[in-house]
């Protein structure tokens, strides 16, 4: 028996999320099966974090210990062969037999894309939230470090959030522009449900006016979930990296 690291890339569109669910398509149900036609050998395999419906990745971490004694080359060549295109193996490695993908994470960034236009792209339909009215890209640059450090994000997570500890750590928080897309970049030691997207749903409604530049603080404090902002739509965000 071994454990091995591997790392992937994937675009949620066609998931209902990463972890495994009962008769719904998932992104671990592809990577177990495609072990299983590799190997012939049943494989669990523990992913760093769970995803959203819809929600895509560009590095995500997943750990598994196998018995076969196929080289790590062979296991991402092989697994690369048999999943279908919207998923790819990144890279494999062996791994120290205690690392697990999840309990040994020590951060996430995560970033949101907005395609900020008038005139919707049929390329970007699933892998950008659109949003016509202006962005100001640098006043929400600038409300947005207020997330940044150590607070209770309670007023920032989803009622379905199961989380008896709601602190987390915001490790940094940017907001910039390139053309038409506005990209929203968060890295934290951890995340609650829905947390990024609240955030950046709080940042438009900023952008709109609705909530004042320097409202951010108040609503942390309150612990109110309906002081802060609307949960925009999953497909644009992006678990961008993993930190161990």
């Amino acid at each position: 028996m071994r454990n091995i690291k591997a790392t992937i890339a994937f675009s949620g569109t066609n998931y209902h999320g990463f972890q495994r669910q009962p008769g719904l398509k998932t992104v671990q149900g592809e990577i177990e099966n495609a072990f299983f036609r590799l190997i012939g050998e049943k494989v669990d395999i523990n992913g760093c974090s769970r995803t959203d419906a819809g929600v895509h990745a560009n590095s995500f971490v997943f750990s598994a210990a196998i018995n076969n004694s196929i080289d790590c080359r062979g296991i991402q060549y092989g697994l690369n062969g048999i999943l279908p295109p919207d998923i790819s193996v990144l890279c494999v490695e062996n791994a120290p037999d205690n690392f697990h993908a999840r309990y040994d994470c020590r951060g996430k960034e995560y970033i949101y894309l907005i395609h900020n236009s008038e005139i919707k792209s049929p390329f970007y339909a699933d892998r950008m939230y659109r949003s016509w009215y202006p962005i100001d890209a640098e006043k929400l640059d600038r409300a947005c470090k207020s997330f940044i450090g150590e607070h209770d994000f309670r007023a920032f997570s989803a009622s379905a959030c199961d989380k008896e500890i709601t602190v987390r750590t915001v490790f940094d928080y940017s907001v910039s522009r390139e053309g038409d897309i506005v990209k929203f970049t968060v890295s934290g030691d951890g995340f609650l449900y829905n947390m990024v997207r609240i955030t950046v749903g709080t940042l438009l409604f900023i952008n709109d006016g609705k909530l004042s530049e320097d409202s951010i603080p108040a609503i942390i404090a309150s612990c109110d979930r309906t002081r802060a902002g609307k949960t925009v739509p999953p497909q644009g965000l992006y678990l961008n990296r993993v930190f161990y």
